[in-house]
């Protein structure tokens, strides 16, 4: 036989069995219960029974968007396929009418299956006048489906191979389907599933991307652009205006603009002036990830949300679920982000130290009482420097330019300013003075307790022979203040206030290190670096770290924000949180985004400390008692009741200030992020002003609203006389302080005095102090003399105040 007939008799047995199939279906479909073997059998497809008549329509990739707290402006968007699903009310009718126009005309007549149409594409296709589809809306959403519904790559390859057995099933799924959705809902899951190009899929991602609109501003033209894409969005390229692309976009976008009028959507007059429209596309690629956040300044927020995000457990049990959580869940975030908080930080800090230096300063925001953070900003563009041409230079680490190594400015994407990822953070000096406060109070040391404060303390701590950081011919650690000045009697007020080191040490000797550390810990410090992590574990080894007073412990501008707004909600701490909203793709809240808090210290405890820390910051405490000041601009600048604390390294190496209201706690630390053991003094001058103008900033127009007033009970307390036991043996003197009410400790290194060896040579305190507060017992080593220990305060390369054991002290 010529091939020429055969083909002719094969193509016409093909439309005789298509034909035959198209009516099993129908049949199918108009009367379910009836037994169809037979015309099954005579079509040639005698599975057809088996065939499904269940398609579940599956919950496709969708784009997560993360906005800013004022719930409009829009940070980033996570995704792996760019789609926002919209319901069919807010897609404009043109948009319809043009997707039913270029691909199903009797859409809304038939039954998943349009038999006239299949006919007609059998007949066309056969006769060779042109390739014609016969796949109706619903048909390729069921193809859709099974392909975003596969778990197995064959059933992706078989939901788009050319056969009849695959037809078939689709017509007997979208049959199917008609009975279970209606013609409206069938449309809007097409319309947000559809692929349309350069990565968008659905028509929200479609007309954001080539209009700048959201699809319910489409008119006739664009609508028609859009939907001419599904039938080729890579061949149909508008943006391909050097090429074939655009023109035959036009091309397409007419055709559909006359398929419009063909089916009445639009008049005579709406397709003469739609075919008129100059086609412009503005290929407004959305961001993805936070990398290319809308604000480069949010960057690093939004990387500490993303960071968030993925140590969450209630967004699956493994790191890769959670991403895929983000990126396709089609999630609507709305952050703790303040726009206003955030705009004046990064002014306040690019002010004093512009993007480019290789020191860092870091600013954030936390509020009281709920943990959202506010603001996160530094000197620095958040992003990855291209390897191939870096911008960053060698780092400034001598180590690490020796190995090649690249510095973390002007662009980083390192969380400086939160920590994690290898980033511990930096030493904030004394601001960690706050928690030996608290640590005493919480054991019932009073505001007004005095201490006459040297020049250089003899602690019980200890710290290597020869140093400067010990004693003259000792092991014992001697701190020391920074200058002479601030030696004499203080309470807490004036020694908070003035930040004298000399002061807090044996305050911290009386109520235990280890106690302080735990402090610490409930307000938010969290210790990132393993060897300060199993000392804070430790009680043992805690109590001995004597230098943690001074702020040897590495922390983060977030972390000791956060510590010092636990004591501005009354003592109630709260996890740091970057979320304030979280809904999933049905718009269902979590409760995820609920603040996490608990009562971290008493409320008196922390109203107590607040009162003497407003003296550091040029405020009053409520009971007068303030004297000194080592920031006295912040109360004058932020012009509201003001509280906090400086922090200086030895050497300068870190300069630190944290001030808040009852509103918003504000911290700042200048470090150099590359190398911690920098020669680089670090300058308040710059520090404090951008912490405290981003403060006074945020809180303009709004009313004043002071601290609350201490209760009389932790400002004066209950004191006693500490009854003299000089020259007495120790287990004497031990007897007759614990019959008083006290505590006793015996300080293990002997002291000169001219009473006899192994007898007390005095206590400390030795006038009075708080009822059941610890007094030490110094112990004569025999040698007569007149003069205590002394000397310079310590410098750096010391090793003071037991465990970590490689930081240097601290000065204010």
């Amino acid at each position: 036989m010529p091939k020429p007939r055969r083909r002719s008799l094969i193509k016409a047995a093909t439309l005789f069995t298509c034909a035959l199939l198209a009516g099993v279906v129908v049949a199918g479909a108009a009367f379910p219960a009836v037994a169809m073997s037979g015309l099954a059998a005579k079509a040639g497809a005698d599975s057809f029974q088996d065939l499904p008549t269940e398609l579940t329509v599956p919950q496709v990739p969708e784009a997560t968007q993360v906005f800013a707290a004022d719930n409009k402006t829009l940070m980033a968007t996570f995704y792996d396929e760019n789609r926002q699903d919209v319901p069919l009310a807010e897609i404009s009718p043109a948009m319809r009418d043009a997707m039913i126009a270029a691909e199903d005309h009797a859409f809304y007549r038939h039954n998943g299956v349009d038999v006239k149409g299949f006919m007609r594409a059998l007949v066309s296709n056969f006769t060779g006048n042109s390739r014609q589809g016969a796949s109706t809306l619903t048909m390729q959403l069921v193809r859709m489906s099974i392909t975003y519904g596969a778990t197995d790559p064959n059933d992706v390859v078989a939901a788009s191979e050319d056969t009849n057995a695959r037809k078939l099933r689709e017509m007997r799924l979208a049959a199917a389907l008609e009975n279970k959705l209606d013609k409206d809902q069938i449309l809007e899951r097409y319309l947000n599933m559809a692929p349309f190009g350069h990565g968008t899929y659905g028509v929200a991602a479609a007309s954001r991307f080539y209009f700048g609109k959201e699809p319910k501003a489409l008119t006739v033209p664009e609508a028609a652009m859009i939907a001419g894409l599904v039938k080729s969005p890579s061949y149909y390229d508008a943006l391909d205006t050097e090429g074939p692309g655009y023109d035959e976009t036009v091309k397409r976008r007419d055709w559909v603009i006359g398929q419009m009028k063909e089916i009445g959507a639009i008049t005579e007059a709406e397709k003469t002036a739609a075919l008129a429209t100059k086609l412009t596309v503005k290929g407004q690629r959305p961001t993805n990830g936070c990398t290319s956040s809308v604000h480069n300044d949010w960057g690093f927020f939004c990387d500490y949300f993303y960071r968030w995000w993925m140590d969450q457990d209630a967004f699956g049990s493994s790191s890769y679920d959670r991403e895929r959580r983000l990126k396709g869940g089609g999630y609507r975030i709305v952050t703790t982000l303040d726009p206003a908080v955030q705009k004046a930080a990064h002014k306040n800090v690019e002010q004093y130290l512009p993007t480019g230096k290789k020191d860092a300063l870091m600013v954030a925001a936390v509020e009281p009482g709920t943990g959202r953070v506010r603001a996160l900003a530094t000197n620095r563009t958040f992003g990855l420097d291209d390897p191939a041409k870096p911008k960053n230079p060698l780092s400034s680490n001598p180590k690490q330019k020796d190995a090649g190594m690249r510095a973390t400015y002007p662009t980083t994407t390192n969380p400086l300013l939160t920590g994690g990822g290898g980033t511990n953070g930096y030493q904030a000096g004394s601001t960690f003075k706050m928690f030996t406060m608290v640590a005493a109070l919480e054991q019932g040391y009073p505001l007004s307790h005095t201490y006459n404060a040297p020049q250089r303390y003899p602690s019980k701590y200890s710290a290597e022979a020869g140093t400067e950081s010990a004693c003259p011919g000792t092991e014992r650690w001697c701190p020391g203040n920074d200058n002479e000045g601030m030696a004499g009697v203080h309470d807490m007020w004036s020694a908070f206030g003035r930040s004298v080191n000399t002061y807090f040490v044996p305050l911290e000797e009386r109520v235990g290190a280890a106690k302080v550390v735990d402090v610490g810990e409930r307000l938010g410090i969290r210790f990132r670096e393993p060897g300060e992590a199993a000392v804070a574990d430790d009680p043992a080894q805690a109590d001995g770290w004597g230098s943690f007073t001074l702020g040897v412990s590495a922390t983060t501008p977030l972390d000791l924000a956060n510590a010092y707004a636990t004591l501005a909600a009354d003592g109630r701490h709260c996890e740091p949180i970057p979320v304030q909203e979280v809904k999933d793709h049905a718009g269902k809240a979590l409760d995820i985004a609920k603040p996490h808090c608990e009562k971290a210290v008493d409320p008196e405890v922390a109203r107590a400390a607040i009162d003497a820390a407003r003296c550091p910051v040029g405020d009053q405490s409520a009971y007068g008692r303030c004297r000194g000041a080592t920031e006295a601009d912040a109360h004058r600048v932020v012009n509201h009741p003001v509280a906090g604390k400086t922090g200086t390294t030895d050497s300068e190496r870190t300069a630190s200030l944290v001030t808040m209201t009852t509103t918003l706690s504000v911290a700042g630390i200048m470090a150099n992020p590359d190398w911690p053991e920098t020669t680089t003094d670090m300058d308040h001058d710059k520090v404090n002003p951008a912490v405290y103008e981003t403060l006074a900033d945020a809180m303009k127009g709004k009313p004043k609203k002071d601290f609350p007033k201490p209760g009389e009970k932790l400002v004066y307390g209950d004191q006693r006389s500490v009854p003299s036991v000089t020259c007495r043996s120790v287990d004497d003197a031990t007897s007759a302080l614990r019959n008083a009410g006290f505590k006793v400790e015996v300080d293990p290194n002997r002291v000169a005095s001219n009473c006899p060896a192994g007898t007390v040579a005095g206590t400390d305190p030795d006038g009075r102090t708080v009822s059941g507060g610890v007094v030490m017992l110094r112990v004569s080593n025999g040698q007569a003399t007149t003069n205590r220990p002394g000397g310079q305060a310590p410098t750096e390369g010391a090793t003071p105040g037991g465990p970590p054991g490689d930081r240097p002290g601290r000065r204010n």
